[in-house]
């Protein structure tokens, strides 16, 4: 069982170094037009924006208010261009505050 895992391991790990090898590789090689470049960008801030808005929107059971509190403290510290570690931690942190007030 162990070494099927480790195996696994190695494995992801090959691919994920890879793809992230392939990238400044082929970027030489291939060129994108501007716009197909702007239509993945503009794409990345989709499809985040959604995976967001989903995980601020639990289904099944009640909505608090400290989970939306700990995204507009993320908002807001995003906005004045924190670091992501900061937003990240300073949301969660809110949130968990609320929630051990009884906010919820």
């Amino acid at each position: 069982m162990s070494t099927t895992l480790i195996a696994g391991a190695i494995a992801l790990a090959v691919g994920t170094y890879a793809i992230r090898f392939a990238g400044p590789l082929l970027r030489r090689r291939i060129n994108v037009p501007p716009h197909v470049t702007d239509l993945l960008e503009t794409g990345s801030v989709v499809l985040l924006t959604a995976l967001a808005v989903t995980e601020l929107m639990p289904s099944g059971h009640k909505v608090g208010f400290a989970l939306p509190a700990g995204a507009l403290v993320a908002v807001v510290l995003a906005w004045r261009r924190a670091p992501l570690i900061v937003v990240a931690l300073t949301a969660a942190a809110t949130t968990a505050l609320l929630r051990v007030l009884g906010v919820a």
